[in-house]
């Protein structure tokens, strides 16, 4: 099914609700850009060093892309050389859920937005202290606003 180029703007978009949103993919798939989409809902994975936020040092706030929620701080990023942009820590403890991944022949924590069950990528325990995890997260599924700009 072919999708328009004017996507419908996204009426679950919020930076300060933390309410669980229940949407359908149909809805979904209505409301995202494809690529986000892809990723988000299907959980397909942006390459390796193409994301604009994998090397993105500028201090701000990390959203999810797809509803809003608050997820990471600029403090808790770090440089992984992984491709992708890696934190330790999130937010709040409920800014994520955890599901187990056993995709591709692979034994991993897959990460979601805890308000919108969105992929946003997976954890691994190679990260830097004090938690030793790393958030290994697709950019097409995160948002930034730097510190200093209003939540809207």
């Amino acid at each position: 099914m072919g999708q328009s180029n004017v996507q419908k703007e996204n009426p679950y978009y919020s930076k300060t609700d933390t309410t669980k949103l229940k949407v359908t993919d149909k809805e979904w798939k209505e409301i995202l850009p494809p690529f986000l989409y892809a990723v988000a809902r299907e959980e397909v994975t942006e390459r390796a060093f193409t994301g604009q936020f994998w090397d993105k040092d500028t201090k701000g706030t990390y959203y999810c892309a797809v509803c809003g929620n608050k997820l990471f701080l600029s403090e808790a990023k770090f440089e992984s050389d992984c491709g992708w942009p890696s934190f330790f820590e999130t937010v709040r403890k409920n800014s994520v859920i955890y599901k187990e991944d056993n995709s591709h022949g692979m034994k991993r924590i897959e990460v979601e937005c805890g308000r919108c069950d969105s992929h946003l990528g997976h954890i691994f325990d190679d990260g830097p202290p004090p938690t030793h995890k790393r958030f290994c997260m697709n950019s097409v599924s995160l948002d930034f606003e730097p510190f200093g700009v209003a939540s809207k």
